[in-house]
């Protein structure tokens, strides 16, 4: 029986671990965190990523959590509306696409649930050593297993990619942006509205969700590469940045301190010359992470599964990777110059038209 190791319960683990199962693998998905993550930004689903989802069956229930956005505004710090459109959104695009937007946490609580497979939450991977017929993977917990493959789908800060390609600065490049998402309460009273603002290098978005209860907020602000923080002092940091910006800012902050769930990163991209060494490969952004200034990275994270999968089925691993490797490369790289194409203003439509269905799934 073939089985495989997926370090990662987001969107590429989750979608590749249902792929795999469903092809017969046994399948094992270790996570740190102590339950499938929640909060996050809204995310999208784009071009050949809607086939994929529609392959797995649950296109349908993931259109149905789709955010029901009208339009958009651009603020200045008293408030007053400079821009404003009912046709897109800087977060999803055109509205009357057949892209749809939803949160990060229904796709990841979806696939945990539609994946039959064996969900190992609260541990991580510490070592791995390529033996002749599989791979000896030691937990953080203290236990070991051997599999026959080990994918890397742990995202940005990859511990497998560490382990099996070397340490992240050798494959990292810093975009000069840092953001902040968390969720709290619409007290803005916002109603399928975005509202965007920006001073100078600082800047962020607020949009309400769950039938307009909630609001997720994004705070961002230009900045070279930080030391590593702790979240406490992420939260001081980004009230210090943004200080004195206006509109409704300073109660953002304030509810900032309050969250409980609570998101701090680099916008950062991931550069490769492989995506697999021996038994392991890595899928999503622990290989090709493209930013979230892209606005692909949850679609390159459910095509690639769906690649990584469609050809482990093909052949034996060593060509199954080389496989995966060049047909999904050319589709990376155009997703990847959306986050640098326009970075203040997004990536032009066109552009976003020609990445998202450069990738035959056949």
């Amino acid at each position: 029986m073939r089985n495989v190791l997926i370090s990662g319960a987001g969107v590429a683990g989750g979608t590749l671990a249902w792929f795999l199962a469903r092809d017969g693998w046994t399948v094992t998905v270790v996570e740190r965190a102590p339950g499938p993550r929640t909060g996050g930004q809204a995310i999208d689903v784009r071009g050949a990523a809607l086939d994929v989802v529609d392959a797995m069956g649950l296109g349908d229930r993931l259109r149905a959590l789709r955010t029901r956005m009208r339009g958009m505004s651009v603020v200045d710090g008293t408030g007053q509306e400079l821009f404003r459109s009912e046709e897109f959104t800087y977060s999803s695009g055109r509205l009357d696409s057949a892209d749809f937007e939803l949160l990060r946490d229904d796709v990841v609580a979806i696939l945990h649930e539609a994946a039959d497979v064996e969900y190992v939450f609260g541990d991580a991977v510490t070592a791995l050593a390529e033996e002749r017929r599989g791979v000896r993977v030691e937990f953080e917990r203290g236990s070991f297993r051997t599999f026959d493959l080990v994918i890397g789908a742990d995202g940005l800060h990859s511990a497998v990619r560490r382990l099996a390609f070397g340490p992240e600065e050798r494959f990292s490049t810093h975009l000069g942006q840092y953001l902040a998402v968390f969720p709290t309460a619409n007290f803005l009273g916002l109603e399928d509205w975005q509202v965007w603002f920006r001073n100078e290098e600082t800047g962020g978005a607020v949009y309400p969700v769950r039938d307009n209860t909630e609001l997720r907020v994004t705070l961002g602000f230009g900045s070279e590469p930080l030391p590593r923080l702790t979240v406490a002092e992420q939260k001081r940091l980004i009230a210090s940045r943004l200080a004195g910006v206006g509109w409704e800012v300073p109660k953002l902050l304030a509810a900032m301190t309050e969250a409980e769930v609570f998101y701090f990163d680099a916008m950062a991209q991931i550069h490769l010359d492989r995506w697999s060494a021996g038994r392991v490969a890595l899928v999503g952004d622990a290989g090709y992470c493209a930013s979230a200034l892209s606005g692909q990275g949850t679609s390159l994270a459910l095509v690639g599964a769906y690649v990584l999968a469609q050809e482990l089925g093909r052949s034996e691993y060593e060509e199954a990777f080389a496989a995966y490797e060049r047909r999904m490369r050319p589709f990376v790289e155009l997703n990847q110059a959306l986050a640098t194409e326009n970075p203040t203003g997004g990536p032009a439509e066109e552009s976003v038209e020609r990445a998202k269905n450069a990738i035959d799934l056949s």
